[in-house]
């Protein structure tokens, strides 16, 4: 194992530090006054309607003043008023009157069949029982629980009926003393249940129990009205900690166009109950500082609230920082909110490191970082972008990034030959080189038929023939949605479900395979046959886009079908998901992360930045050219990395850079380039010379990329590295790369034959590493190092070792 005073002192190397900010109160007071719905409609006698009064301070802190607001009904013949919910007395319209310091609000009030009490549904009633008192959670394993069991989160009501009016008849319904039923005293802690008491027996859902039971357990009707949506509201809260509560109310709408105030049969989630705690009623209460996503569960649909939650009182004022485009303008407008302050901009040397391994994947030379750092255009980082963007480096980094993406390997069975491979990520590489716009890449590739080798998009139905892991992999791969817990019951976390699932399957189905004339070769056609079944009744399910329409496919090809909406500007899916994955590529994590698992209960930590950049990416047609340009030319990009006292907890509102080790492929290259080993190098399917993230194949590597974390292609994920891990700092300390490198490129004898002085030898092995000059503290600490002239060879190489083997040059910062 090497070891000197030359590698403590560059490995032990600190690069980063924190700062101070000065910081001064922000105004307060109340500025804004809304009510959340902003309107109510009200149907049947139980109808009720809660309502939330939220103020905006001018510092832009939230508060509920519902139990301070005036309540006022012009007609109150038509509706009565108790502590901010709204009752039904009499059908008609009506206005309700909401006044606070000033501010008035109207809300319209809608009341029909006022005397008319609903009958009781199992569906929309006694189901969501299940799902707030998390029955169907318990009970909704695969065997059920105690003998009990039922369809976990509620995918298929019509078993749940059945098994609780038919299966061991008597034990779990009373139709006679409803009350004595064993679905109530377990609930209710009067007769012993594993689960423990679940509610109150005078709540509203033991009430409700009870109402389904003296019914007669009915089961709904065919044409009974389906929840087509949820709001939970307000939809973004700014509130402080600790203990500030703020109420939140849920609203379903139904497919005859009624709406019903579900607050009470909502189940209610936080992702950080730390900062966000919310009760079984909807009732938040702030702990420490930090982000929560609430939700709200009701039949198949979650949705959520943002919560942002700052320190009571917190002195800040937000600097006067430069607003370079869109980007900046929203990065800004959450980081006001969460009181954190974006740190500096970095340096040149910095920045051209950072531009050079985020587009091209390459480290700049010594002769680019002088050149950068002495020139004094002020435009002349965005002139280094738009070069780096033309160069042939830019269209290997993608190619390599959406060859992962589409797991482009050689396998086993002629799936995926070699041959095959090859022409598949030339076809990649081609479509990147020409600038093809992405929702085209995605449309020729979910579409393809014919020769795998005469259409190489048809490889992406060779190497998987299953119609559910394509579905799975395509829904991941072009829209950034994970399906696959939709596959045997409804997701818990999301929207989709059972039949969701089934339904996008379903264009996967009719998918023909035959051999072509060479043994490699496979026809890829459609069908016209094969369907889809759901897996509740084994019914027919027709192809359906994921949160969208079942379009008409008769007589076409299904995939076909599924390509063009994939590609069309209505899919609000892939225009965000490419968008994020551009982003996290240049900002080192993703607005939704990881990138591919969007789902409602893992929110974008930046909503509307997330959705400008999809609309910009739209109206420039899907170039990614000028997404990436639009990204790398914000402020955001350049800032620092060294943070500052607000933001250094923070690692998801991008007020900082992220520090990140290059991945496998970029970091062998690296070592590579500035070693002048590129001729040393040879890899199946590149030519001598060739760099490691040009591999077509995913199963071509070596010890050190295997080590690092390349991709095996074997699975649809947006991880690029592994670790870090002890393998790999001891393959860095004590391997046979570095060292055999340094020694076969020759660089340290080349330096010292051009007759430079000590100074300017070390000076180049950092800029060939680091991208900066040494400080004079580095140079001062190295000089007693190199000695005299016989012993400096070992020296010099000792020093670039060391340099290879720091944080500064396996990062990317």
């Amino acid at each position: 194992m090497r070891s000197s005073k030359i590698t403590t002192l560059l490995l032990s190397t600190c690069l980063f530090a924190t700062g101070g900010l000065l910081h001064v109160a922000a105004e307060s007071g109340a500025a804004t006054v809304e009510v959340f719905p902003a309107d109510v409609n009200l149907k049947f006698l139980r109808d009720k309607q809660s309502l939330v009064v939220r103020t905006t301070e001018a510092n832009g802190v939230n508060r509920n003043v519902t139990a301070e607001a005036k309540f006022t009904l012009v007609d109150p013949g038509k509706a009565r008023v108790e502590k901010g919910v709204v009752y039904p007395v009499a059908d008609g319209q009506t206005t309700l009157k909401v006044e606070y310091q000033g501010h008035e609000i109207d809300v319209p009030v809608k009341v029909a069949e006022a005397k008319t009490d609903q009958a009781v549904s199992f569906r929309l009633d006694v189901m969501p029982v299940f799902m707030k008192a998390e029955c169907n959670h318990c009970h909704g394993a695969a065997r059920g629980q105690d003998g009990f069991r039922l369809s976990l989160w509620g995918f298929d009501p019509e078993g749940d009926h059945y098994r609780l009016t038919h299966e061991l008849s008597g034990r779990r319904i009373n139709l006679a003393i409803p009350e004595e039923s064993m679905l109530v005293t377990k609930a209710t802690g009067a007769a012993p249940h594993t689960g423990g008491k679940l509610f109150e027996k005078d709540s509203e859902m033991a009430k409700t129990f009870i109402r389904w039971l003296s019914a007669g357990a009915p089961n709904d009707p065919a044409d009974i009205a389906k929840p087509v949506s949820l709001e939970l509201l307000p939809k973004k809260l700014v509130l402080e900690s600790p203990g500030q509560n703020f109420q939140i109310t849920a609203r379903v709408h139904y497919s005859d166009g009624t709406d019903r105030d579900v607050t009470n049969l909502a189940l209610f989630l936080t992702s950080n109950e730390g900062s966000a705690k919310i009760s079984k009623d909807g009732l938040i209460t702030t702990g420490q500082r930090g982000e929560a996503f609430v939700m709200a569960r009701y039949a198949t649909f979650t949705v959520g609230t943002q919560v942002i939650v700052i320190p009571k009182g917190l002195k800040y004022q937000w600097p006067q920082v430069e607003e370079r485009n869109f980007v900046d303008k929203l990065v800004d407008e959450k980081l006001q909110n969460l009181r954190i302050t974006p740190s500096e901009i970095c340096n040149d040397e910095t920045f051209l490191r950072r531009a050079y391994i985020d587009i091209t994947g390459t480290l700049p030379t010594s002769e680019e970082v002088t050149k950068f750092t002495s020139d004094q255009d002020s435009q002349k980082r965005a002139k280094k972008i738009d070069e780096l963007l033309g160069r042939s480096e830019f269209v290997d980094l993608w190619s390599l990034k959406f060859s992962d993406l589409l797991q482009v390997r050689s396998g086993n069975n002629n799936q995926g030959s070699p041959k095959a491979t090859e022409l598949y990520y030339t076809w990649l590489r081609n479509k990147f080189e020409k600038n093809v716009p992405m929702n085209e890449i995605a449309r020729q590739l979910i579409s393809a038929s014919g020769s795998n080798f005469e259409n190489p998009a048809a490889n992406y139905y060779q190497l998987e023939t299953d119609p559910l892991k394509l579905a799975e992999n395509t829904a991941q791969a072009f829209l950034g949605i994970r399906i696959q817990c939709s596959q045997c019951h409804n997701h818990p976390f999301d929207r989709w479900t059972t039949e969701d699932y089934r339904g996008f399957v379903a264009f996967f189905t009719q998918i023909g395979r035959k051999p072509g004339e060479d043994p490699r070769e496979k026809i890829i056609f459609n069908s016209g046959g094969g369907e889809s079944r759901s897996i509740v009744d084994n019914h027919v399910v027709p192809p359906k886009f994921l949160g969208g329409d079942a379009p008409d496919c008769t007589g076409k090809d299904r995939r076909q079908v599924l390509a063009d909406w994939v590609a069309s500007p209505d899919n609000p899916y892939f225009p965000q998901h490419i968008a994020n994955l551009v982003w996290a590529q240049y900002m080192g994590r993703g607005i939704v992360e990881p990138v591919d698992d969007v789902r409602i209960s893992n929110p974008a930590s930046n909503p509307e930045l997330l959705e400008a950049l999809a609309k910009k990416i739209i109206a420039d047609n899907y170039d990614l050219r000028k997404i990436v340009r639009d990204i790398c030319n914000s402020r955001a990009y350049q800032t620092a990395s060294r943070a500052n006292e607000t933001n250094a907890l923070d690692d998801r509102n991008f007020a900082k850079a992220t520090i990140r080790r290059m991945r496998a492929e970029v970091l062998l290259d690296a070592i590579t380039e500035v070693t002048d080993t590129q001729d040393k190098e040879k890899f199946r399917g590149v030519p001598l010379g060739g760099r490691s993230v040009q591999i077509a194949d995913g199963n071509t590597t070596n010890y050190f990329l295997t080590t690092f974390g390349r991709k095996d292609r074997q699975t649809v994920c947006s991880r690029e590295e592994v670790g870090p891990t002890l393998s790999q700092a001891l393959h860095l300390l004590n391997g046979t790369t570095i060292e055999d490198k340094i020694t076969q490129g020759g660089v340290v004898k080349k330096l010292m034959d051009s007759n430079r002085t000590p100074r300017e030898i070390a000076s180049e092995l950092y800029l060939r590493c680091f991208g900066r000059f040494p400080t004079e503290n580095e140079l001062v600490k190295l000089e007693k190092y190199w000695g005299v002239t016989e012993t400096q060879p070992q020296a010099y190489h000792d020093i670039f070792w060391a340099l290879l083997n720091a944080k500064e040059f396996m990062f990317n910062h």
